[in-house]
């Protein structure tokens, strides 16, 4: 099986295809992987085609940071419409440029072209679901659903959350044109192929954190998260070592590339409730910036690290409750503080919370110093949050996470 893998958005967007290419190859497989270019060093030896940053940075501005932390991303996404076709269209034929020499399957994230791709090359799709947005249930709402309505209205808010691409059908349609591709009934639908049949889904997080419902279809199937384990070669800091080995253990706080239109800010109210919960902490910077003027002696600022080698060493994690950061600590059976900013960080946030790994979550937009600081100290010294947490970290580490996915993918297409 040769296989293309097609993805695009965040680190967190990218690395869990890093790790199902590498365990399709370890199981054999060709494997071409294809993503933003900003993400190739992630690839390591992998064989990586780079597809613009355009579209990222397009939706990235000053003024779309600005509106996301007053709930108004939207609107400013929309104000720059015209930078966002035109950055699309780049990346539409990067992912084509990627995909011509051709492939047995074509496995994408759901921003992606994957299923145009695919329809092109006469090859099956797989779509890659990295949280519960694509494949509707009554049970439960969308994850980037912004209000909650009634459980009568839970299939709704997946029609909803597909209106957002609606402003780019014409570019993509534009571009079909190019490939020679119809103007067909059903094509920009990613859930079922050119023939109406249902394309098999890999839901890349744990049932154990999302169990699956029992109304989606059988060709659904939730595999465990996809993790990336750190490069055996690195090695960290000698004053992370030496900072983590001179105290209790700190807690991590990471934004991971969100920390809003003022990081300075957001640094300053960590600061200050990681000194009034008592606490020692790691700052991870991050892609977004996390801007520290003053470091005080029990905290320690570092521009990244493996959170597969970091999160064990910590005593809990504090952060965007993005995809990948929270399984990362879920992973590593470490209670949680969520500072959900937007998409389908609330709804991640809400699920560890639910599931007794942290406190009640603290919208970014609410951010102070007193509730974080008392989110601190109870997930520091409440026994019960650690013990939850450590439970669900055992679970999901016997999940078959990307070598599961491989198996789905061979039995499809044998």
């Amino acid at each position: 099986m040769d296989a293309l893998l097609l993805t695009y958005g965040s680190q967190g967007d990218v690395q869990p295809f890093v790790a199902l290419a590498r365990a399709l190859r370890a199981a054999g497989h060709g494997v071409r992987l294809a993503g933003p270019a900003r993400s190739a060093n992630l690839a390591g030896d992998l064989e990586y085609r780079p597809i613009t940053d355009a579209l990222i940075e397009a939706v990235d501005t000053d003024e779309v940071r600005e509106a996301r932390d007053s709930g108004k991303g939207a609107g400013a996404v929309a104000r720059s419409l015209g930078a966002v076709k035109a950055a699309a269209r780049e990346a539409l034929d990067d992912s084509w440029a990627a995909a011509a020499e051709g492939a047995d399957v074509v496995v994408h994230h759901p921003i992606t072209a994957g299923n145009h791709v695919a329809e092109k090359l006469g090859v099956p799709s797989v779509l890659v679901s990295l949280f519960p947005t694509n494949v509707p249930t009554s049970e439960f709402p969308c994850a980037t659903a912004p209000v909650r309505l009634p459980k009568a209205l839970n299939r709704l808010t997946y029609r909803l959350d597909g209106l957002a691409g609606l402003a780019l059908r014409g570019t993509i349609d534009d571009w079909r044109g190019s490939l020679d591709l119809p103007k067909r009934r059903g094509r920009h639908d990613f859930l079922h192929d050119p023939s109406g049949e249902h394309v098999t889904v890999l839901n890349a997080f744990s049932r154990h954190v999302v169990p699956p419902p029992a109304d989606w279809p059988a060709s659904v199937h939730t595999t465990g998260y996809w993790f990336l384990p750190a490069d055996p070669a690195w090695t960290p800091p000698a004053e992370l070592t030496e900072f983590l080995a001179a105290g209790a253990p700190p807690v991590c706080v990471t934004f991971g590339s969100l920390v809003g239109a003022d990081p300075a800010r957001t640094a300053r109210t960590v600061l200050a409730a990681v000194r009034a919960a008592g606490v020692r902490a790691v700052l991870v910077a991050g892609w977004g910036g996390l801007q520290v003027d003053q470091v005080p002696d029990d905290v320690l600022v570092v521009e990244q690290v493996p959170y597969d080698w970091l999160f064990p060493k910590v005593a809990a994690v504090v952060s965007h409750s993005g995809a990948g950061t929270s399984s990362a600590a879920a992973a590593a059976g470490r209670p949680q503080v969520g500072i959900p900013m937007d998409v389908e960080q609330p709804m991640w946030a809400a699920r560890l919370h639910g599931l007794g790994v942290g406190p009640a979550p603290i919208p970014y937009g609410e951010l102070a110093e007193d509730a974080l600081a008392a989110a601190l100290r109870a997930v520091t010294t409440e026994p019960e949050y650690a013990r939850r947490a450590a439970e669900l970290g055992q679970l999901i580490e016997a999940e078959g996470g990307a070598a599961e996915a491989v198996a789905v993918l061979e039995r499809r297409m044998s």
